[in-house]
């Protein structure tokens, strides 16, 4: 009896140290298999922050689109032979879902809507090319509906098939082609504005910074297009800057761009300083108060004139410009 009990401890022992082995084996492989997820997220987290944050023209959004594909990926059970593929999959669909909640259409409706200025190396985003992140570029996007520009992305920024296009968004290759058709029509109209030279770019900003401190209305006008088009975001909310609220809508016209920028520049405080930046990729200014940014600047240029002008006055979007750097503008 004595020795029955003896082998059948001895089995028992045997049998609890296989389990204990089979359950560090299992935990050392979950171990493994995240930390190659994780490898494998961190690899293309730039290229996935630069897509949410085109689509929904907010950083800060992009960045939860971004973290919360990685937490659905953590949790997904089954094995993933692209995982670059996989998480450009998840990251666009829920951006097609925030673009359908309340919040999103009411901020996508309103007429002096601008996307967020933002540093791309403070962003954390990947770009090949700067023009398809400019705020020119980002303004054209929001002009597309949500499946637009989410076509427009995946196949000419990310090189992605109509037919993994029609499975991502839910549609066929047929309507993907001629989602891409629409979207590329639309931003045909105004892609010379995207290929202007970085050196024009930042010669036309110093004169257009210049003659609007000095309240040049002549200078100004000679800067600008004659069918330039300037929008000033306050937020939903609207925002004064020394009595001078920002307009409601976009203005049209030179000679009016030209009369609403000297008037505001001549009831901004002497206290602000300006400073060149580099804000979507192309020369850019940001007004400071102290060391809080109060303002930002952008410029669409062709054909050696101004065309757009984005002024950026919804402080709550003014958290990706970069700090303080005390260069002067001009």
């Amino acid at each position: 009896m004595n020795r029955g009990f003896t082998r059948l401890e001895r089995v028992s022992h045997d049998g609890e140290a296989i389990l204990r082995r089979n359950m560090d084996t299992r935990k050392v492989s979950a171990r493994v298999n995240t930390l190659s997820r994780l490898e494998a997220f961190q690899s293309c987290r730039r290229e996935l922050v630069s897509l949410a944050y085109r689509m929904l023209g907010e950083l800060a959004r992009a960045e939860d689109m971004v973290q919360e594909a990685w937490v659905r990926w953590e949790r997904h059970a089954g094995e993933v032979d692209d995982a670059k593929a996989f998480l450009i999959t998840i990251v666009t669909r829920l951006c097609l879902t925030e673009l359908k909640s309340a919040r999103a259409r009411h901020e996508e409706s309103r007429p002096d809507r601008l996307p967020e200025p933002v540093d791309l190396e403070e962003g954390g985003m990947a770009v090949e090319r700067l023009e398809q992140v400019s705020m020119a570029f980002l303004v054209l996007l929001q002009r597309l509906t949500p499946a637009e520009r989410a076509v427009l992305l995946l196949h000419d920024v990310f090189d992605l098939e109509h037919r993994e296009i029609a499975e991502l968004v839910g549609g066929t290759e047929v309507a993907s082609r001629k989602q891409l058709e629409r979207a590329r029509r639309h931003v045909a109209e105004d892609r010379r504005m995207l290929v202007t030279s970085t050196e024009e770019h930042r010669r036309l900003l110093g004169l257009f910074v210049q003659a609007a401190t000095a309240g040049d209305v002549q200078a100004l006008v000679s800067y600008l297009a004659d069918d330039a088009v300037m929008i000033t975001d306050g937020g939903s909310g609207g925002r004064s800057v020394g009595g001078q609220r920002n307009l409601p809508k976009p203005l049209q016209g030179a000679s009016r761009v030209a009369a609403f920028v000297a008037a505001t520049s001549q009831r901004t405080p002497a206290t602000f300083v300006v400073e060149a930046r580099t804000l979507n990729g192309q020369p850019s200014v940001v007004f400071w108060d102290g060391d809080r940014a109060f303002a930002a600047l952008q410029l669409a240029i062709a054909d050696g004139k101004i065309q757009r002008v984005f002024f950026h006055a919804d402080v709550s979007r003014l958290g990706h410009v970069g700090h303080r750097e005390d260069t002067p503008a001009s």
